[in-house]
């Protein structure tokens, strides 16, 4: 897949409305809808448009706020269906999503339901979301995914609030049934705040047990806004982990900073249906796409794109640099060609550590936090400890 001319996903904010009150939503979301909203005529012509990459055709995300609050949803899911793209979706966590809601959307033919949530129990992710009651909603919402049949991914954005539930978390979604553990680390823009990450050495020590973690779980892992993770898969499995003052011992030799690394082999995971039991469990590279995961790292801009609820393209939804609007613009063009979007695609680009870094073309770090951190999106990513070789070995680049 070439990043250069069409993105792995697209993700369309259908709306920032949502009867929740998440403490970190990017998207600072509201009550009630926006007039401003793309309508469903522009909708549809967005969807052809996404279809216009070609093939293989991006994975179509709508998101919200609640995408449900929208009337149209179960028709833009199935003219996103008709146009050959795999469409999912992310609903809140609410008594809105109703059992016939979401058998409707799987007749309207969506692919995966992405559910948000935080904690093992109702007491953390409650106060997480804001609302008293979603945890018990948002179970609801699994059984009846559950019940239509529909592949289940599952979000979670970890903080300082939920790091310590994460171990009792996995535990609860062993049983589950899912195909696919996405965990977002937190990006503070919108509400979410950079004092309620996590430090660092905690993001090394959560991807070190994601890792673990992934090679014997029924589903698969992916990170959101941790491209680290795809340096640690790799040293991992050449016997490295990484503390912050040494390395591991390990028989293969330091890549250089000029050399390009190895694409890392993904762990233990889902079967192709994805489900937690029956056929058997088989490696499964970054080449594949069973599960929906990227054929290559995807990172802000690169692979990846955002148009937001008025229209508004983006590299990323935590990363409100507007690039172009699809009122008045060509989405395709505007990913293919923009000059953010070519500098965001350009790891040799990249500011400090980052730049100087070996992973850089594998990993690149995260290009919205740097953005919400530094003011520059091509800046060094605030939270990896990792040390590049010629970092440490004092070599100027």
């Amino acid at each position: 897949m070439d990043f250069d001319r069409a993105p792995f996903i697209v993700i369309w904010e259908l709306t920032r409305a949502c009867a929740l009150a998440c403490v970190h939503c990017r998207a600072e979301a509201i009550s009630h809808r926006d007039p401003r909203e793309l309508t469903t005529a522009e909708g549809l012509n967005l969807i052809e448009a996404v279809s216009s990459f070609g093939r293989p055709a991006p994975l179509l995300v709508f998101t919200g706020g609640d995408p449900l609050r929208r009337s149209d949803v179960y028709d833009l899911v199935a003219a996103g269906t008709a146009r050959g793209l795999r469409v999912a979706l992310t609903p809140s966590g609410t008594a809105a999503a109703r059992r016939e809601k979401i058998f409707r959307l799987k007749t309207s033919g969506l692919a995966r339901l992405a559910v948000s949530l935080d904690a093992s129990t109702a007491a953390i992710h409650d106060a997480f979301r804001g609302v008293r009651g979603s945890y018990d909603w948002t179970m609801r919402i699994l059984d009846y995914a559950r019940e239509a049949e529909l592949p289940i991914q599952i979000n979670t954005t970890v903080t300082r609030y939920n790091r310590v539930d994460l171990p009792a978390l996995a535990e609860l979604l062993r049983g589950m049934g899912i195909v696919l553990w996405s965990i977002f680390f937190l990006v503070p823009t919108g509400r979410g705040r950079a004092e309620d990450g996590v430090s660092a050495k905690e993001y090394e020590e959560i991807l070190n047990d994601l890792y673990d973690l992934s090679r014997n779980v029924p589903f698969g892992i992916k990170t959101t806004e941790a491209p680290h993770y795809r340096r640690v898969v790799l040293e991992r499995q050449r016997g490295i982990r990484w503390d912050g003052r040494r390395r591991a011992e390990s028989r293969e030799p330091r890549v250089a900073s000029t050399q390009r690394v190895p694409e890392p082999t993904l762990p233990r995971t889902a079967t192709r249906s994805g489900g937690a039991e029956g056929g058997p469990r088989r490696e499964i590279g970054f080449q594949t796409d069973a599960i929906g995961r990227a054929p290559k790292g995807v990172n802000d801009g690169n692979g990846f794109v955002f148009v937001d609820h008025l229209g508004n393209i983006a590299p990323s939804g935590f990363l409100p640099i507007t690039a172009g609007n699809v009122r008045t613009d060509d989405l395709v063009e505007v990913y293919r060609h923009h000059p953010i979007f070519r500098e965001l695609r350009d790891a040799e680009k990249l500011h400090g550590k980052c730049g100087r870094c070996e992973y850089r073309t594998l990993c690149g770090g995260s290009r919205s936090r740097a953005y919400a951190m530094t003011g520059d999106y091509l800046g060094e990513e605030p939270c990896c400890l990792y040390e590049p070789e010629a970092v440490a070995c004092g070599v100027a680049t």
